[in-house]
């Protein structure tokens, strides 16, 4: 019988994370109020690996990688793949039926749309972003451009190169990584060569860095967004950094709480203006929109308390975005059962070979021909 999984874990320096995520997702579904049943977890290694394990595991059993009794599995993307255990009884490969995927992958693939785009090869129904909303989300100069182009306000940003100009705007800079999460890699550098030195020094800008002004007279403020059944959004959160801690909202003062997001100081509901608190809300809305978001998502911004720019979207958020939502409350265990739902009903991608009738292939002639 088909059964429901969550996934967590994978190749990224939010693996952690994820690992968080993925066991308070287990318990939320099997807890009061849940789905009930007996939900698969299966464990993304840091090397990429597969293994299923007990969903009922604290955080402590990986780490060291693999928990103990756990049992590897192997992952095939095509029309009869998925994943199955090659050393099931008698040798046999056993197939694991699944009913719809909880995706709790944090950064790298589990959350550029590479996971969705093996999945959706497999034919899995899953949770969170589609392969095309996952990708425009990690990218964050993709994602600030989609942003501008769309009237809405936001930094000016531009990439970084070893050989690049500096940017048509002035120091100090905030440096982030151009494909990754929302807080691991960034720093502040008071000019554009110090920008650039970073990208031999700082490993997580060897795939690309952005840059943008850094003001420090702004601070954060989130918004959820979820949309199954129906488009809805959170109230309005304000993380409180550490005291001591850098000028920007970084990973500590998010995930260095023993539960992830959900465990993080905050000001929630954010104590703003009426006016701030419905810009913020018809920007989220306009933002999901843009972006395609799919299942449950976090919207960050900053703000000086008065006007707001929009900085980047989580398109899995920490704890899946959990402690958001108090206004009205939604149980945790509802917002999983959602998640599944739209997975199961409203499907990321049907491929199609409609149109390829052979027309082009009988008319092609000689494929020497067309190289010479």
């Amino acid at each position: 019988m088909p059964e429901v999984t969550v996934i967590f874990g994978g190749p990224s320096p939010e693996h952690d994370v994820s690992v968080l995520t993925g066991l308070q997702a287990a318990r939320g579904l099997t807890g009061p109020g849940g789905p009930g049943g007996n939900p698969r977890a299966i464990f993304w290694t840091k090397t990429g690996d597969w293994y299923e394990v007990d969903p009922a595991l604290e955080a402590e059993a990986f780490l060291e990688g693999v928990p103990r009794g756990a049992t590897k599995l192997q992952f095939v993307a095509g029309p009869d793949g998925g994943f199955s255990d090659p050393g099931g009884r008698l040798g046999r490969t056993r197939s694991l039926e699944i009913d719809a995927a909880l995706v709790c992958c944090h950064g790298g693939p589990g959350e550029d749309g590479t996971l969705q785009a093996a999945l959706d090869l497999a034919g899995i129904h899953y949770s969170g972003p589609t392969v095309s909303g996952a990708a425009l989300g990690m990218d964050k100069l993709a994602f600030g451009t989609v942003v501008a182009a769309a009237g809405l306000p936001t930094l000016p940003r531009a990439l970084v190169t070893a050989e690049g100009v500096p940017p048509p705007f002035p120091g100090p800079y905030i440096v982030k990584p151009r494909f990754g999460g929302s807080s691991i890699g960034i720093d502040v550098v008071e000019d554009h060569a110090t920008a650039q030195a970073r990208l031999t020094a700082n490993p997580h800008l060897r795939f690309g860095a952005v840059i943008e002004p850094f003001r420090p007279d702004l601070t954060d403020l989130q918004v959820g967004v979820r949309t199954w059944p129906s488009l809805q959004l959170s109230a309005v959160e304000r993380p409180i950094r550490a005291s001591g801690s850098t000028d920007i909202l970084d990973y500590r003062d998010k995930y260095v709480a023993g539960e992830g997001m959900a465990g993080a100081n905050r000001e929630l509901p954010a104590k703003i203006s009426s006016e701030l608190d419905k810009s913020l809300g018809d920007a989220a809305e306009r933002i999901a929109a843009l972006a395609g978001v799919r299942g449950v998502a976090r919207i960050d911004f900053l703000s000086d308390g008065e006007q707001f720019v929009v900085n980047e979207i989580n398109t899995i958020p920490g704890s899946l975005a959990r402690y958001l939502w108090v206004t009205p409350p939604i149980p945790f265990p509802t917002l999983l059962t959602d998640l599944l739902a739209e997975a199961r009903q409203r499907p990321t991608h049907a491929y199609s070979a409609a149109g390829a009738d052979g027309t082009v292939l009988r008319s092609a002639g000689s494929i020497a021909g067309k190289l010479g």
